[in-house]
């Protein structure tokens, strides 16, 4: 359920509006926190001092300036930056939406349209204003020239119609109860921008966008330079007031972690995420830090966690059975590489919204059960008599027994072992190649290919370029690579992205396991058709429990908090939000502390 308020909200209800709901804010089944007229988000400083610069850091590299086609590796930090949406997601609820570029969003009574009337005020960052037209257009040619993810993400997205100049409206094929707060999500630019280019090569023209900021300078997979606009539009506004307070945000990239973690120390930049346990333990030390110049700190998250784990291609023959996929993930010994390689930092991922209420445990009950039993002729046994846990080696000796449980379900597979290799009967050899784009990950999978080689599976590791990681992973061309699949608070249709058959061989998809299963189907149209929250946690839990028993992965790990590190030279609000990236929170809510802003390394 969709609930939507403003002050005139009373006023259009007593003229009979032919419109549902209209107003400036939206939420996904609940009020939103925020009241019209608000003066800022709680979670920012609105006397945050503007000024000053922060740079940070990229890996890899970047070949384009067009984060919405499946061509190119884009430049981090575009969307945001320089593109924004039609209304503003908040970072301390679930999911609600306040006006920005639209000022205003109604919905029709049979749920089948919603419309936005434009803030005329909105600017793009060359001075001309934000229209209708600007819109549809940007609807229509990432749908058409866009990257496939789209193609699903507003599959139900009928058509765009201009009604005016600043009035849109947007047709759905179907009613769905998250659709019209995905298009108030929907960033905007320019018309101008892409002119007759062909969109899905359009990679290497500076954007215009109604963004806070512009890019002033850039060396091609090397560096990117954002400036703060003086001119936005938006300054002023509740939606950004006490936000994107630097100056000039530059992104520095790093081929190699080493090199990074030194960049840092030398002062080549200002702040950091940390995703390595080892180097947060070991590394992260020094006379910049130990002077208090470098400040080092866990910071708390209420996130979903959603999944990260070791990937099987199931369009591989070898990945097909679900007891070869269970046999190759009995052979982690996560207890093992927590002590010894993480420092303990991390929990074992136990669900596909791991860290949420949206995760399956024990048996199912109540209305989970409910939705379960109406495609019970899809499902295994299982799923319905016996709760799922990923393996565990706390105990000790227990990773032998994990070990001969995996034979056993190998052998049942018509898998054995052969002149010290597994072979089936068509004497095709248990061997496969592990796809990664750090040389951090070979530390993990050293231990792992030891224990898969008891088996007699043998586990080829490969470290590559992140350009060529990413091509082969949207081309699906790779056999296990370890890959992270990011949750909300309040899933919806990036759920067919993820898991639904008609994404498993559209390249570019996030399907990268190949999934194709009629319960996994119907379960993703439930979690997107959800009617209110309540319906929404028992059809999440229940798709995430039917993932878990289909053994798509080998679960990772997460960690409850940001390991950042960052040079003393920054301000930052009192009040956490919760709900939030680490990185998007430093660029848009810091600032540069204004005695410190000549500060040297």
């Amino acid at each position: 359920m969709i609930i939507i308020r403003s002050l005139v909200f009373a006023a259009l209800c007593l003229l009979a509006s032919p419109s549902l709901f209209a107003g400036s804010s939206a939420a996904l089944g609940y009020t939103p926190k925020y009241k019209p007229g608000f003066s800022h988000f709680e979670y920012v400083n609105p006397r945050a001092p503007k000024g000053g610069e922060i740079i940070i850091s990229g890996f890899g590299n970047y070949d384009s300036f067009n984060p919405f086609i499946l061509k190119g590796v884009a430049a981090d930090r575009l969307s945001g930056l320089v593109f924004e949406p039609m209304m503003v997601q908040s970072n301390d609820e679930p999911y609600s939406v306040y006006a920005h570029i639209a000022r205003d969003i109604k919905l029709a009574p049979n749920k089948l349209s919603v419309t936005f009337l434009l803030d005329p005020r909105a600017r793009f960052s060359d001075g001309s204003p934000v229209t209708a037209d600007d819109v549809k257009f940007t609807f229509d040619i990432i749908r058409k020239k866009g990257h496939p993810f789209y193609k699903f993400f507003w599959a139900n997205i009928k058509r765009a119609v201009i009604l005016g100049k600043r009035k849109i409206r947007f047709d759905f094929t179907q009613r769905n109860p998250e659709l019209h707060l995905i298009v108030a999500k929907m960033a905007i630019f320019s018309r101008k921008w892409v002119g007759k280019n062909d969109f899905a090569k359009h990679s290497d023209v500076i954007p215009i966008g109604s963004g806070p900021y512009i890019v002033d300078a850039y060396k091609l997979g090397r560096m990117v330079s954002y400036k703060r606009n003086p001119n936005y539009w938006a300054r002023n506004l509740n939606t950004r007031r006490g936000m994107f307070n630097f100056d000039r945000i530059k992104i520095k990239y790093y081929r190699d972690s080493t090199a990074e973690l030194e960049g840092l120390k030398a002062g080549e930049y200002d702040f950091k995420h940390v995703l390595h346990s080892k180097k947060w333990a070991r590394d992260y030390r020094g006379p910049q830090f130990e002077s208090g110049r470098i400040k080092k700190e866990n910071v708390k998250h209420q996130n979903n966690s959603g999944m990260q784990g070791f990937v099987f291609n199931l369009r591989k023959e070898i990945f097909k059975d679900r007891r070869v996929r269970k046999a190759i993930s009995l052979a982690f010994d996560f207890s093992w590489s927590n002590k010894n390689l993480f420092y303990n930092q991390y929990k074992r991922c136990y669900s596909y919204f791991s860290n949420s209420e949206l995760a399956s445990s024990g048996l199912p009950k109540g209305l989970e059960l409910q939705i379960l039993n109406k495609y019970r002729k899809y499902l295994r046994k299982e799923i319905f008599t016996t709760e799922w846990r990923p393996p565990s080696t706390d105990q000790p000796g227990q990773l032998r027994k994990n070990l001969l449980e995996a034979k056993q379900l190998l052998q049942q597979a018509g898998w054995y072992i052969e002149d010290g290799v597994l072979r089936n009967k068509k004497g095709l050899k248990m061997e496969f190649e592990f796809l990664l784009a750090q040389p951090g990950f070979e530390r993990i999978l050293g231990p792992y290919a030891h224990n898969l080689r008891k088996l007699g599976i043998i586990v080829n590791y490969r470290t590559v370029d992140l350009s060529l990681y990413v091509r082969r992973a949207k081309s699906f061309e790779f056999d296990m690579l370890v890959s992270s699949f990011r949750q909300s608070q309040s899933p919806g249709n990036e759920q067919f992205n993820y898991w639904h058959s008609k994404t498993a061989n559209e390249k570019g998809s996030r399907n990268i396991i190949g999934i194709q299963d009629p319960a996994v189907d119907a379960l993703v149209k439930e979690v997107i058709q959800a009617p209110n929250r309540k319906y929404l946690v028992a059809a999440s839990r229940a798709l995430d429990r039917v993932l878990l028993h289909g053994e798509y992965l080998v679960p990772n790990w997460y960690i409850e908090t940001f390991r950042i590190a960052y040079w003393d030279k920054f301000g930052r609000p009192k009040k956490l939000p919760k709900y939030y990236d680490a990185t998007d929170w430093v660029l848009s809510s810091w600032w540069r502390v204004p005695e410190k802003m000549t500060a040297k390394p």
